[in-house]
């Protein structure tokens, strides 16, 4: 099965990008404040407070985007409520940020953004609703060591007289 490493490598790459975001955003505000910068008139200290606050934010979503990456790999089992609908987000996120990737920075990070998107995407697909099948064992394979005593059947005990799946027999008439 390839579910578990997909979820840690989701997960892994998360909390690096959480990490990264987060120090770009405050690189940013620092920039700004440090040149005194003003876009179309506005106010320098509102730029910067609302980079750093993007910073925060975006940082603190991508943090819990990858803690539910990393609780589906440890669980094993595919995420549900809210952490689906955080990790489709975060799908949509990779999307717009690599179409923005395309258009101003490059194709390596455009690279790198379908392949985080791919890998989400395999993330929330590669688990289904169904258990998987049990292996099929012979009628002289024993259950194993592990198994209750309430489950064994007594050697002496007829075996069922009919199927549920066969019909009843037809009455005899004298």
């Amino acid at each position: 099965m390839i579910r578990r490493p997909v979820a840690w490598i989701v997960a892994v790459v998360l909390f690096a990008e959480a990490f990264g975001v987060a120090l770009l955003n405050w690189i940013m505000a620092n920039v700004v404040d440090g040149q005194n910068m003003s876009l179309a008139g506005l106010d320098p200290d509102a730029m910067v407070m609302s980079s750093k606050v993007g910073a925060v934010v975006f940082g603190l979503y991508f943090a819990l985007c990858a803690l539910v990456a990393l609780l589906v790999a440890l669980r094993n089992r595919p995420p549900a409520g809210l952490g689906r609908i955080l990790l489709i987000s975060v799908a949509v996120v990779h999307g717009l940020l690599a179409a923005v990737a395309w258009a101003l920075i490059g194709r390596p990070q455009f690279a790198f953004m379908i392949v985080m998107l791919a890998l989400i995407v395999l993330l929330l697909m590669s688990y289904d609703d169904h258990p998987e099948p049990a292996a099929a064992t012979g009628p002289g394979d024993t259950d194993g060591p592990g198994d209750s005593e309430a489950s064994e059947e007594p050697k002496d005990a007829p075996e069922a007289a009919e199927s549920p799946l066969t019909p009843p027999p037809a009455p005899t008439t004298p």
